[in-house]
């Protein structure tokens, strides 16, 4: 039997976990990392090995003499792996930045922003994002993770991993991004980084850390912090129009209503600390694991309208002043404060039964939003303020306790048998209050909206606050069974998860509210295989895998006006969508460290989630809040889809033609679906036509400097809901390095990135009523453009 070690991760950290665990041993171009790794969802299974092979010293984190390529992985699922190297020259900031260079990963964010990963272009609720191999909660309605409040700087390893597992849970629709971060038995000594990036309006943003592994008290330690200055100084321009080019060719001459001019600064600063301890005996293993994150953000937003497409004159009424042009000042900011934590213990023991783990762990997350709204209205006879007071409180904790035990068959094949078991309350509290009056004469004359704000107009006290109170609780019970086994060049894995979820929904600010449940279960087989053929390799995956519905769909709650003109109502007896998938794909080795590959994909979406018109008993809609014409909308599970496409990547060293000190590497992503919603065929929402990137880096081993580049471009995506349809743009983004070593523990960099002001434009077209949308009778069309300038960014690591 070859003895396997399970890294257990921190599962419930909302933001970030660390594990105190030994690296991952996939085939690497590193000398550091040998053998095989097993990529096993809740476990990640590697081959024994020494002491001195596992950890990594501090200085050749700081001190890269080579060029990182894309590894292979010896697991039977399809994964791919990149370690540190082939992502830390191009110092990205966050675990967001650092997947914009691995296939298949598009976003939705704002311009240079990376939070909400679309694997293969789907919606971030559909990929499973996991840490050290265990699945986190997302902070986000749609259950999400985002990834940019997780600093880039702890991260060990990325995983991509195509298809499922009977190990992990399996809210893996689109797949799984596990993201290994660094840990005691990994490295040995430590290092300081310090740093500063740079903005083209003059801000400085300063960003510093401390990490240190070794031994202690007969075990192993890491200690780790990390504070990031963050910063996103962003220009928006709409234009608005009543009618569309889809009616009127000439709209921009003949249907023109309004300009908005924005700014919007994204201000803050990332705090992050982890803790490890662990000790290791021929037969035990036992680990604490303890992280903490803070991010303190204020999102800063300042818009004018104008009546006319050019002209930034001042208001269009005053009482002694010709008329301008202007028509709303508004003023939004938002203070932001998330805090997460996780505490998680681990036993492994192998005995003569064959080897036992366990795992149990505790997260906290919270988000607290107090966002304050200001909006002169001068369009009217009497203009008009108004001031909106939103306080949003979200606090999610969760427990999991997982046991597994796994023992040989016969001397190539392994059976393993486990449980899985959560609790999880999520606390919502939204709570608003709006205070509206018009402005007198004396105070808007000679307002100038460069110089004054509509803040000043704010009354001292707002009224008391109306809040909505829900409380989701989840339990889940999970039981698993796997075989996986080798036979000369073939590797396979053969299992099936079953998995119960029982779901209680409370609404706590209604008196005698009454509590809804829904039960619901399945099961979840899945099978992987990989056969070796000399210097490639195929492999062929399938599994079900399921989604589970949005929070604030489950919301039992109406909100009026939430979809153009019409109501919305939540439904708390959604049900899971679930997939049935499989990938295929082969991957070749080129020289000692080069790989070439090719997958596709297919993806059979049942029980989609679409909004669909609330009946009355006779089977006639309902009215909504603003009259006739309007409708309630509530989700509910109908109808299918499908998800298709191939992925090509490639990472290797030009070694065959004489330049083994240049690496180059390339991956492209051609990305499908189809559904039908009520108004006819479209994609999946906000899914990517494409997505690619490639580059290379240069490396001076007689100089001690390397120099790279990077290109990514990410291609059109459309959207549709009931009424709004929005075709987004993204516009193509260059990054560039320059590295010099000094000796064996000191390194500096330079890094530009977004060196072509990276734009994203979006084109909405905007309905009151879902008749006025199956019609194409225009609310609205906007054309908004969004542009940043670049970031220039120094870094310095010493180690000792």
């Amino acid at each position: 039997m070859i003895r396997t070690r399970l890294l257990l991760g921190a599962a419930a950290s909302a933001l970030t976990a660390t594990i105190a665990m030994p690296a991952f041993a996939a085939e690497t171009n590193d000398p550091q990392t040998l053998a095989a790794s097993v990529q096993s969802g809740g476990a990640i299974a590697e081959t024994e090995e020494s002491e001195d092979d596992k950890v990594q010293s501090a200085k050749e984190i700081v001190v890269q003499g080579s060029i990182g390529f894309r590894n292979r992985s010896d697991a039977a699922e399809p994964v791919l792996v990149y370690d540190e190297e082939y992502f830390q020259r191009f110092e990205p900031l966050t675990a967001g930045d650092a997947l914009k260079r691995v296939p298949g990963v598009t976003f939705l964010s704002d311009v240079i922003e990376s939070d909400g990963a679309r694997l293969r272009g789907l919606d971030p609720g559909y990929t499973q994002i996991l840490i050290n191999g265990e699945r986190v909660p997302g902070g986000q309605s749609d259950r999400s993770f985002f990834l940019d409040r997780i600093p880039a700087e702890l991260i060990e390893q990325v995983e991509i991993v195509r298809s499922s597992s009977a190990r992990r849970t399996g809210d893996a629709v689109a797949g799984s991004l596990n993201i290994k971060l660094r840990d005691g038995f990994a490295l040995d000594g430590g290092y300081l980084r310090a740093g500063g990036l740079f903005f083209d309006d003059g801000e400085i943003k300063p960003s510093g850390g401390f990490y240190y592994g070794g031994e202690l008290a007969g075990g192993r330690v890491l200690i780790g912090a990390n504070v990031q200055g963050r910063y996103n100084p962003k220009e928006k321009s709409s234009l608005r129009y009543g009618d569309s080019p889809e009616n009127n060719p000439n709209f921009a001459a003949d249907d023109f209503d309004n300009r908005e001019d924005q700014t919007d600064v994204r201000d803050g600063t990332d705090y992050a600390f982890n803790a490890s301890w662990g000790i290791e005996t021929e037969s035990t293993e036992v680990e604490i694991l303890a992280n903490f994150v803070r991010t303190e953000r204020v999102e800063d937003e300042r818009s004018f309208e104008y009546n006319d497409e050019t002209a930034i004159n001042g208001p269009v009424r005053t009482t002694t002043t010709p008329a301008g042009n202007l028509l709303t000042d508004n003023a939004n900011v938002n203070d932001i404060t998330t805090t997460s934590w996780s505490l998680i213990g681990k036993l492994d023991h192998e005995w003569g039964l064959g080897e036992t783990q366990l795992r149990v762990g505790y997260s906290s997350f919270s988000d607290f939003q107090d966002e304050l709204e200001y909006e002169v209205d001068f369009d009217r006879t009497t203009p008009r303020f108004t001031g909106d007071l939103t306080v949003l409180d979200i606090s999610d904790k969760e427990m999991f306790l997982n046991l597994e035990h796994e023992f040989e068959l016969s001397e190539n094949l392994e059976f393993a048998i486990g449980g899985f078991i959560q609790d999880k309350d999520r606390d919502t509290i939204l709570e608003t209050v709006r205070s509206r009056f018009n402005l007198t004469a004396a105070a808007r004359e000679g307002y100038n909206q460069f110089t004054r704000n509509p803040g000043e107009f704010a009354p001292a006290t707002f009224p008391p606050l109306g809040a909505i109170t829900t409380r989701i609780g989840e339990q889940r019970s999970d039981l698993y069974a796997l075989v996986e086994g080798e036979y000369d060049s073939l590797t396979f894995e053969v299992g099936i998860r079953w998995e119960n979820t029982d779901v209680r929904i409370l609404d706590l600010f209604t008196p005698g509210a009454t509590a809804f449940t829904n039960d619901y279960d399945e099961f979840l087989p899945s099978a992987s295989v990989k056969l070796d053929l000399g210097k490639g390799r195929v492999t062929l995956s399938g599994a079900r895998t399921l989604r589970r519905p949005r929070f604030d769909f489950l919301t039992p709650g109406l909100l009026e006006a939430e979809f153009g003109d019409n109501d919305f109502l939540g439904n708390p007896l959604l049900l899971p969508e679930t997939a049935w998938g499989g990938d295929l794909g082969y991957e070749h080795k080129i020289g000692k460290t080069g790989i070439v590959g090719v997958n596709v994909f297919y993806r059979d979406v049942s029980n989609l989630t679409e909004l669909a018109t609330v009946l009355d008993t006779t089977g006639a809609p309902v009215e909504g809040s603003e009259g006739p014409g309007t409708f309630i909308l509530t989700p509910r599970n109908t109808g299918n889809g499908e998800v298709y496409g191939i992925e090509f990547d490639a990472s290797f060293s030009l070694a065959f033609i004489g330049l083994p000190d240049t690496g180059v590497f390339g991956n492209v992503a051609l990305l499908d679906s189809k559904i039908t919603d009520e108004f006819g065929e479209r994609r999946f929402n906000d899914q990517s036509k494409y997505v690619y990137n490639f580059g290379a880096i240069q490396n001076l081993p007689d100089f001690g400097a390397a120099f790279g580049a990077t290109y990514r471009k990410q291609g059109e995506a459309f959207g549709r809901v009931v009424g709004q349809e929005v075709f987004t743009r993204y516009g193509a983004d260059l990054e560039v390095f320059i590295e010099k070593r000094f000796g064996d523990s000191f390194t500096i960099r330079a890094v530009g990135s977004n060196l072509l002001d990276g734009t994203k434009d979006e084109d909405f077209n905007k309905f009151n009523t879902v008749g006025e949308q199956v019609a194409r009778d225009f609310d609205e069309y906007e054309l908004e453009s969004e542009r940043a300038g670049p970031v220039f960014q120094v870094v310095a690591r010493y180690a000792f």
